[in-house]
């Protein structure tokens, strides 16, 4: 691959949209690094490739990894043109809407705003990352038309902060469609939406799978559903494995060419079209697709699988209806020499001016270790532990890695 075919862009921003669809135009495979990756990225790519017009984009990085996805340009269409369909069966006509961008370009869901609007005909408004930080500032610099319908993608993170500002409120039930991936809805924030009556609608996919490839329809979300809902017109989901759970497979025109690594490009894995994600999951009895966890980070706890992820959804969602002021919870493993491995809880309290956040952590362990007792002996912490400092990356994901080590000094 020349260099002439090959283009980096680093930090790119709302700026770099019109080099994006010049290095499109001359077929380039366009390579998008985060603050700081340009280096990882620059090492990882490989001059074999196939060629564009084409995407690298960062995958992962929860464990403390990165993966180095290659997307052609006629994949991230098709799924554009699936997700277009999934909009007419909500009534909603893609050309005529406003695609809202809040996320960087070098993350997929940063990155398909503009392509979908640059696809349906539709209109692009990127938001600069400050304003989803400051709600009030938000409402003012982009203050939402009543013409159009709007669509935003969210991050939990993101969608919490507008949550708790009153100027965020009103600005978020001007959308028509709020897609919510990226992590689990944790529950108190879907219970919070329904109260709302925001348009939600929690989505599944990764960087593999050209973002979306499952939503649940805000109508059935408000009406108390949960889970990601079915897969999109041009995707299909099964589980292997064959029983009632098992991992998530994908296949559709919209997954990966395969990945950059080291210098060399490594083929997506597939069997016979399909990719396996490292997710687990089940399927409800109307096809909707609801998330158990991570196989990687499933653990054997007494000869019992268990998935943190799973858990910490009950716990959150038992905190909520016992009035439990829990603002973040994280699940960690710890060795023992009789269960093989045990769980241990950090807490997070709801802020409140008048109270010293560590003590107001403190405070919530006798009641969650409480909430705790009513399941499995190998799903309760074995120990609590209060961490004021405890939240999710910008994106909304964990960096169970770096809260790992924060913990290995806790011992």
């Amino acid at each position: 691959m020349t260099p002439r075919r090959l283009r980096l862009l680093p930090q790119a921003t709302a700026a770099a949209l019109p080099l994006l669809q010049q290095a499109l135009a001359d077929g380039a495979v366009i390579a998008l690094p985060g603050a700081g990756e340009e280096a990882e990225l620059t090492a990882a790519l490989a001059a074999d490739a196939p060629a564009g017009p084409a995407f690298v984009l960062g995958s992962g990085g929860s464990s403390g990894g990165r993966r180095w996805m290659q997307l052609d340009l006629a994949a991230l269409e098709a799924a554009a043109d699936g997700l277009a369909l999934w909009l007419q069966a909500q009534a909603i006509d893609p050309a005529a809407c406003l695609c809202l961008d809040p996320l960087p370009l070098h993350h997929v869901s940063g990155l398909m705003p503009w392509l979908r609007a640059r696809r349906w005909g539709a209109r692009l408004q990127p938001l600069a990352p400050p304003l989803l930080r400051d709600p009030a500032l938000l409402a003012q610099a982009c203050p939402l038309p009543s013409d159009r319908p709007v669509l935003v993608s969210l991050v939990p993170t993101q969608l919490q902060r507008l949550l708790e500002h009153p100027q965020g409120v009103p600005w978020l039930a001007a959308c028509a469609v709020i897609w919510v991936g990226g992590a689990a809805l944790p529950a108190p924030l879907a219970d919070r939406c329904r109260q709302l009556g925001l348009p939600v609608s929690p989505c599944y996919g990764s960087t593999e799978t050209g973002a979306m490839v499952a939503a649940l329809p805000p109508g059935r979300f408000l009406a108390g559903e949960g889970g990601c809902g079915s897969a999109l017109p041009h995707a299909q989901l099964r589980l292997g494995g064959g029983g009632d759970s098992g991992p998530v497979e994908v296949t559709a025109p919209s997954l990966a060419l395969g990945e950059h690594r080291a210098g060399r490009f490594m083929p997506l894995p597939l069997r016979e079209g399909w990719w396996r994600s490292g997710d687990r999951g089940r399927l409800g009895a109307s096809g909707g697709l609801e998330l158990l966890g991570r196989l990687d980070r499933a653990i054997s706890s007494g000869g019992e699988t268990v998935f943190p992820e799973q858990v910490e959804r009950r716990l959150l969602q038992r905190a909520v209806q016992a009035g439990v002021p829990l603002a973040q919870l994280l699940l960690l493993a710890e060795p023992d020499p009789l269960w093989g491995e045990r769980l241990v809880a950090l807490v997070r309290a709801a802020p409140h001016p008048a109270a010293d956040p560590t003590a107001a952590a403190e405070a919530l362990i006798s009641p969650m270790a409480a909430l705790a007792a009513a399941l499995p002996p190998s799903q309760r912490p074995r120990r609590w532990l209060a961490c004021p400092e405890l939240a999710p990356s910008a994106l909304g994901k964990w960096q169970r890695h770096r809260w790992q080590q924060w913990l290995a000094a806790r011992r």
